[in-house]
């Protein structure tokens, strides 16, 4: 299976030479132009890796990289001009796994890519399975399963049970739960949260004695573990 590349740039001589170059090596490449663009995507899709630009129409790089990272820990490499210690620095403290300056050779950042990668699959698979009790989420294969019963999830019912396993004991409000999975720029009714909620805690909780969502009236829910 191709690895999936979200590039997240809005410069046109940029974006096709990073187009022509990952899918001559092979990748499959999915492309925002814009800052809220790309963290719906982001967010709401698998990715094995972003590209990131961090001066961006909408929200910055930087705000993007919170934004996943908050949810998710796909792997991001920033590709900007701002290169002076402080930007690279803040780049990483937001959570990006690599900083490479522009201009940059083709070659080098194809070789960060592989290296990252690589990096990543020796931490496999223990840094990638998150659970609770008997309930285990593996990000890197994309399976749920409780009491070793395999349990089939469409890809927002997966991104909302990671964000309740990553935030697990927590209290999450909807509001919260609605950025989180949703995105910030999602514009629908706030009781989609409700709905999914009430379609994970089926497939999760149903048929099992304990119960590990849930519902704090007024207030949101919580996965306890």
């Amino acid at each position: 299976m191709k690895e999936r590349v979200l590039i997240i740039e809005d410069e046109a001589a940029m974006i096709r030479l990073l187009e022509l170059e990952l899918l001559y090596e092979g990748y499959d490449i999915t492309v925002a132009g814009d800052g809220i663009t790309g963290a719906e995507k982001a967010l709401g899709e698998h990715y094995d890796m972003i590209l990131l630009d961090l001066n961006l129409p909408g929200i910055s790089g930087i705000e993007v990289c919170k934004r996943v990272r908050a949810v998710k820990q796909t792997p991001i490499i920033m590709l900007t001009a701002r290169d002076t210690v402080s930007d690279r620095v803040r780049g990483l403290d937001t959570g990006a796994d690599d900083y490479v300056p522009k201009p940059f050779a083709i070659e080098e950042l194809l070789a960060r890519m592989r290296s990252l990668q690589r990096r990543l699959h020796a931490a496999e698979p223990g840094d990638e399975v998150l659970c609770a009790k008997d309930l285990m989420l593996d990000t890197a294969a994309h399976r749920v399963s409780r009491a070793g019963r395999e349990i089939e999830c469409s890809q927002r019912e997966f991104d909302l049970l990671h964000c309740l396993l990553v935030h697990k004991n927590r209290l999450m409000n909807r509001e919260a739960l609605l950025n989180l999975v949703w995105g910030y720029s999602y514009e629908g009714e706030t009781n989609v949260v409700d709905v999914y909620i009430r379609y994970v805690r089926m497939k999760v909780d149903e048929g099992f004695g304990e119960k590990l969502i849930h519902t704090v009236r007024g207030s949101g829910y919580i996965l306890r573990d």
